[in-house]
């Protein structure tokens, strides 16, 4: 693994980087098939795809095989009379090891 000095942000310990698991329809499909075999989670904005990968493994102790992931731009909200915008997050879909699983229920 590569040990490059973090471009921004404090050094993350693994329950710093993957924040929670995102559970929705299309999520639950992509982990349910065996052909997919992938997990979505909510990461920190700071951590890159060798700190997700790393996190996860042992976090959940499986082995990954990919991680892609997604810079989620905020929505735009109405607060009474004003507008105003929700924070950016960041979202990870990683792929694992068609022999390992993970159980959130």
């Amino acid at each position: 693994m590569a040990t490059a000095e973090r471009p921004m942000g404090p050094k993350l310990q693994p329950h710093n980087v993957i924040l929670r698991p995102l559970v929705t329809e299309k999520g639950t499909h992509q982990s349910t098939h065996k052909h997919h075999n992938a997990y979505s989670f909510q990461v920190n904005l700071w951590a890159n795809k060798l700190e997700i990968k790393a996190a996860v493994e042992e976090l959940f102790s499986v082995r990954v095989e990919k991680v892609r992931t997604q810079l989620r731009l905020g929505k735009k909200r109405r607060y009474r009379f004003k507008y105003g915008k929700e924070s950016n997050w960041k979202k990870a879909i990683v792929k694992l090891h068609p022999e390992d699983k993970i159980e959130f229920f």
